[in-house]
């Protein structure tokens, strides 16, 4: 895959190469939502999810139809249908969850290059200033107490 930063270009817009720097940005702008896609189609979260509410619908199904004879291995509890509704109710929050918080994919990396990532973006410099002492100076620890 080439880049685009080590691609000579006259102020045409065109490269040295003869092709157009248009269809580069198209087509790496298109490889950049099949990856969005995929990250956000492989989140733990839906798989963890979708296979606890398949085995709790199983579970729960097992459950239901309990014979008296099942009951009575269990002392009288429906172990089945308790498990089952459990694992239906952990399988909906993992797959809201998802919903209400889905899945960020990371910055590319020409934005980490220029600084524009999550550790070096402005602001971030120089953030634990003056505002906030480290270390034991400013705790009440067992060296600033009296004897």
């Amino acid at each position: 895959m080439s880049d685009k930063r080590n691609t000579p270009q006259d102020p045409s817009g065109q490269s040295s190469d003869g092709g157009s720097t248009a269809a580069h940005i198209q087509q790496v702008e298109e490889l950049e939502r099949q990856s969005n896609t995929a990250a956000r189609l492989f989140d733990v979260r839906r798989i963890i999810g979708g296979l606890f509410v398949v085995y709790g619908v199983i579970v729960t199904f097992a459950g239901i139809t309990a014979s008296e004879a099942d009951l009575e291995k269990a002392q009288d509890i429906n172990i089945n249908l308790w498990t089952g509704l459990g694992m239906l109710a952990l399988g909906i929050a993992f797959l809201v969850w998802l919903r209400l918080s889905p899945a960020v994919p990371p910055p590319p990396p020409e934005e980490l290059v220029d600084g524009q990532g999550p550790e070096g973006s402005a602001g971030s410099e120089g953030s634990a200033g003056p505002e906030e002492p480290k270390g034991p100076a400013g705790s009440a620890g067992p060296e600033s107490r009296e004897p």
